[in-house]
Order: structure tokens, then C-alpha cells, then sequence
């Protein structure tokens, strides 16, 4: 009940605020929302608490899954890393672990990610270079030697190829005698998102899709702990989209793929809870914050309303986050380091399950070790030192943040019901309304920028004309790309090929009459079959990606 009074008094406070003097600054989020100057208890009175809020660890889970939060376990530090052979991410690894990570988070070069072996022509001068190289099962052996696989939780980056890097990989916990039930991580796996934004596919929307399906259906009986899916809204953001464009496209993303099991058959209770959500964590403090609040909630409902899962944890919205890699600047990039801080605070203060911050130096290069020692040392200052972990959701109840995350709850309902009337995501996609879209939220907040409307500290603001950047940088040698060529030559010669030859076959077979892929994918790494002759054959049966022009 608000008190009696307090909308006349509110109106006079108004009026005064109103008649203030006034910086001039345009009082929006980094996303264009209109913020009033002050918000109080006629802004939530709407609000049903305990259907619309709830206690944390209770539906809708606006306030978090578990019901004591970091009190009962940290988010996990997960630092991504990758670059060079697999001998030199394998040190950075040793490295971060060491220095107290508590996860490990694979970053792959650009030939990894589009399905080309280390030796293809198109992976000429990019072997190694932002991220690590990884053609084969050797290569993937090398990447966790002397890791155990059972004692650690591994996330990969990865999407178009991910059924063939994941098949790799569990060839190598089966070589270390580990079970695969025993095996913990996550892989993005995301390739809508490719289509939308990042732009790193390789086949078709159906087939991609039906491969994804096949990588849930194989992880539901073989890999239980594994997450085989972590639908990625931070490269929709990265791509210039607003919060709001973020949680919706993220959110509608999960839904698809959720559908295209329940459409194989699958009972959405035994493979919904490990399908897991990835968020950027922007600049704009509450407005990311009431974000992942509202993606909770959405998320809550419809999984308990439309899709009818029975089991509470297919309600819970799990989440990585990873601070905004498109906010840090080359100018003056020690200021990273603060803008990181703030950003992995929000991700904590909105409850994320795991979080990566990053390096003051990634807009110059791969990090240095000094860089991403920092970067890690954020996490543990904020989780060790801050109090932040005392208590469950420490903003619920301001009158800004539960007004923000309502708001949002209903403008991600609008987006949904757009994307709806296209017929759904991949319709969508096919006719760029996606990609229309983030353009013209990127283009309207660069055109902020360059009016200062927004102010970006040392780029458009407080400048250092004669600035010298002295931070350490890291390079990469061409020699990787020649190690990593010689290492496929020598797998070429000494491998089995009558063995190959069968696998590559039973490969094309798998695809064409519809079976699950993962069996024979995993056959195929056991037999040293490469990365790029999986996804050659592949392509011969559900052919490439071409894109339309949206203008």
C-alpha cells in the first residue's frame, strides 16, 4: 500500500526536480530507455510479490534458482583462453588453474570455427591467431594433457562444427578411462545466433538445427551432466543490439531449440535442464541487471506454461555471463580494468551461475598472462572482499530495479510475438528482420557516440592525444601455423585410411537417413578422420549458408 500522501508529495518533488539545475546529459540506458529521475512505489504497485517476484530458489525465479545463492557455492571464474598450438593453450590452462580458476573456457581460431583443418588453403594466416588450432583428435589430446577431464568443467566456443570439436573431446576422456557420465561442461552450440549475428555458419538453418538436436538426444542418454547447448546472447549484443533486442532474440533462440526436441520426441524434463544461456554484461549497471532478472522470469513461465515441464529445475534459467568485449577501448586500456569490474558486478548482482571477465589489453591482442591475471583477480575481489555474497539478490525491492525488470518482461513478450508473426525464428532469420534490426540500434548509438550524447571515457571524452600505450602485448609466431600443418601431415600418413574411408562413409549414411550423428562423429575422431573432412562430407549432403542482403 503506498502511503497516503505520497503522490501529492511526489508531485511536489517533481516540480522541484524539474526547476533544478541539469548537466545537460541525455538520461538514458546504453540502450535508449527514457529513465525518470526518480522512481517510488506507484512505479510497483502493480506488482503481485510473490506470482511476479517470488523468494529466491522459488517459481518465477525472478530473484534467483537457488534459494541461498553465492552463500552456498561462488559463480564459477571461467576465463577464456586459447591461442597458438595446443602445447601453448595447454600452459595457459596449467596456468589459470593454478592461479585459483575454477573452470576452463576454450577459445578456437577462426579456421576451428568454420570446420577448416589447420593445412586447408582458406585457413591461410589465421591458424592460431584468435584462438587455439584444432584439426583433429592429436590436436585435442595435446589441448588437455594432464588435465583429468573428470575433475574439471571445460566450456567451448564453438557452433557450426561443435558435434565434431565435442566428438574430439570425449574421444579423449574415453583415452584418460573417464566415463562420459562423469564428463562436466558446456558447449555453445549456438547456430542461430551464427545466422543472426556473429555470422559463423557453415550449413543451412534446418540441417543445423537437426544436428543440434541429435548432439541434446546423444547428451540425454551418454553425457548427463554435460549442457550441450548454451544459447548465446552475447554476440547479439557484441553485434550492437540493445538489452532488450539481447534478452528477447536470446530467449527466442532457447524456445526453437527446445521445440525441435519436443518435435523428436523428447521429454522436455529430461533434457531441459541442461540446456544453459550465455549474456553479455554491458555498461548500463541496472539496466543489465533487471535484464537477466526478467529473462528468469520469462523463461519460468514459459517452460512451466507453454511447454509444460513438470520438473522445477526445466524452469530455471542458467547462465553464463561474459563482460562487453565491444566496450573496451585501445585508448587509455588500463580504464578496462574498471569498466570490467562494474560489468562483472552487475553479472553478479543479477545472479549469473558462471562469469568470464575480460582483459584490459583485447582490443590490441590475445591477452598476456599479466592481463588475464587481472582480469581474474576482479572475480575474487568482487566475490572475497565486496559482501556481495551475504545476501540473495541484494537490489530486489528497489522501486528502479523491479519497475526496470517488469518493463522489460514486457517489451521481450512484444519482440516474441514479432517474431511469431514471421512464423517463428528461423522464417525470421531467412527474412533478416534479426539482422535489421540490431543494425539500426547499433547505428542509433553510434551516432550518440559521435555527438556526444554518450560519452565513451578517452575516446570521445577526456582524451590523451600523445597517449603511448606501454602494456605488455602478446604475438603469435607463424611458426604455429607451420607446427600445426606438419602435425596433420604426419596424422595423414600414419593413420588408418581403410578405417577413414568407413567412417567418412557412415558419416554420409548418418545424415542421409536421418540417424544420430554423434555415434559415428565420435568413431570418426577415434580414427583420426579430421575436422575438415567431417564437415566436407557433411556439406555434400546438406550443402552451405548463403545469406540475403538487408539493407
Amino acid at each position: 500500500m503506498i502511503d497516503k500522501g505520497y503522490k501529492e508529495n511526489k508531485g511536489e518533488y517533481e516540480k522541484k526536480a524539474a526547476s533544478a539545475r541539469n548537466t545537460g546529459m541525455k538520461f538514458t540506458t546504453v540502450s535508449g530507455r527514457d529513465i525518470k529521475v526518480l522512481y517510488g512505489p506507484d512505479d510497483i504497485e502493480q506488482i503481485n510479490y510473490l506470482r511476479e517476484i517470488g523468494f529466491p530458489g522459488e517459481y518465477p525465479y525472478t530473484r534467483g534458482i537457488h534459494a541461498n545463492s553465492y552463500r552456498g557455492k561462488i559463480w564459477t571464474m571461467r576465463q577464456f583462453a586459447g591461442f597458438g598450438t595446443p602445447e601453448d593453450t595447454n600452459e595457459r590452462f596449467h596456468y589459470l588453474l593454478d592461479h585459483g580458476q575454477t573452470g576452463l573456457s576454450v577459445a578456437y581460431d577462426l579456421p576451428t570455427l568454420m570446420g577448416w583443418d589447420a593445412d586447408s588453403p582458406l585457413s591461410e594466416g589465421e591458424v592460431g591467431m584468435c584462438g587455439v588450432s584444432v584439426s583433429s583428435l592429436k590436436d585435442m589430446e595435446v589441448l588437455f594433457d594432464k588435465i583429468p577431464l573428470d575433475k574439471v568443467s571445460t566450456s567451448m566456443t564453438i557452433n557450426s562444427p561443435a558435434a565434431m570439436i565435442f566428438a574430439f573431446y570425449l574421444a579423449v576422456a574415453q583415452q584418460q578411462g573417464v566415463g562420459l557420465d562423469k564428463l562436466r561442461g558446456t558447449l555453445q552450440n549456438d547456430i542461430l545466433k551464427e545466422y543472426i549475428a556473429q555470422k559463423e555458419y557453415i550449413f543451412p538453418p534446418k540441417p543445423s538445427i537437426r544436428i543440434i538436436t541429435d548432439m541434446i538426444e546423444y547428451c540425454t542418454k551418454e553425457v548427463p551432466q554435460w549442457n550441450p547447448v548454451s544459447v548465446s546472447g552475447y554476440h547479439i549484443r557484441e553485434a550492437g543490439s540493445t538489452a532488450i533486442q539481447e534478452l528477447a532474440y536470446t530467449l527466442a533462440d532457447g524456445f526453437a531449440y527446445i521445440e525441435a526436441c519436443i518435435e523428436r520426441g523428447l521429454d522436455i524434463d529430461n533434457f531441459a535442464p541442461r540446456i544453459s544461456y550465455f549474456f553479455n554484461s554491458h555498461l548500463d549497471f541496472f539496466e543489465e541487471i533487471a535484464k537477466y532478472r526478467a529473462a528468469r522470469k520469462i523463461f519460468a513461465k514459459r517452460m512451466k506454461e507453454r511447454y509444460g515441464a513438470k520438473n522445477p529445475r526445466s524452469w530455471w534459467l542458467r547462465f553464463h555471463t561474459q563482460t562487453a568485449g565491444c566496450t573496451l577501448t585501445a585508448q587509455q586500456p588500463e580504464n578496462n580494468i574498471v569498466r570490467t569490474a562494474f560489468q562483472a558486478l552487475a553479472g553478479v548482482l543479477g545472479g549469473t551461475q558462471s562469469l568470464h571477465t575480460n582483459s584490459m589489453d583485447e582490443t590490441l591482442a590475445l591477452p598476456s598472462e599479466k592481463a588475464v591475471k587481472i582480469a581474474l583477480r576482479t572475480q575474487q575481489l568482487i566475490a572475497y572482499e565486496t559482501g556481495v555474497i551475504n545476501t540473495v539478490d541484494p537490489l530486489g525491492g528497489s522501486y528502479f530495479i523491479e519497475s526496470l525488470t517488469d518493463q522489460m518482461e514486457k517489451e521481450a513478450n512484444e519482440i516474441f510475438d514479432q517474431i511469431d508473426a514471421f512464423g517463428g525464428v528461423i522464417p525470421a532469420i531467412e527474412a533478416g528482420y534479426f539482422q535489421k534490426e540490431i543494425a539500426d540500434a547499433a547505428y542509433r548509438y553510434q551516432k550518440e557516440v559521435e555527438k556526444k550524447e554518450k560519452i565513451i571515457v578517452g575516446v570521445n571524452e577526456f582524451i590523451e592525444p600523445d597517449e603511448e600505450i606501454e602494456i605488455p602485448i602478446l604475438t603469435i609466431s607463424p611458426e604455429v601455423e607451420i607446427a600445426q600443418k606438419k602435425r596433420l601431415a604426419e596424422i595423414r600418413q600414419s593413420r588408418n585410411e581403410e578405417a577413414v574411408q568407413e567412417s567418412i562413409n557412415e558419416i554420409k549414411a548418418a545424415a542421409v537417413n536421418n540417424n544420430n550423428l554423434m555415434p559415428v562423429l565420435l568413431k570418426a575422431a577415434c580414427n583420426y578422420v579430421t575436422l575438415g573432412e567431417m564437415v566436407g562430407e557433411l556439406k555434400e549432403v546438406f550443402g552451405t549458408y548463403e545469406e540475403i542482403a538487408v539493407f
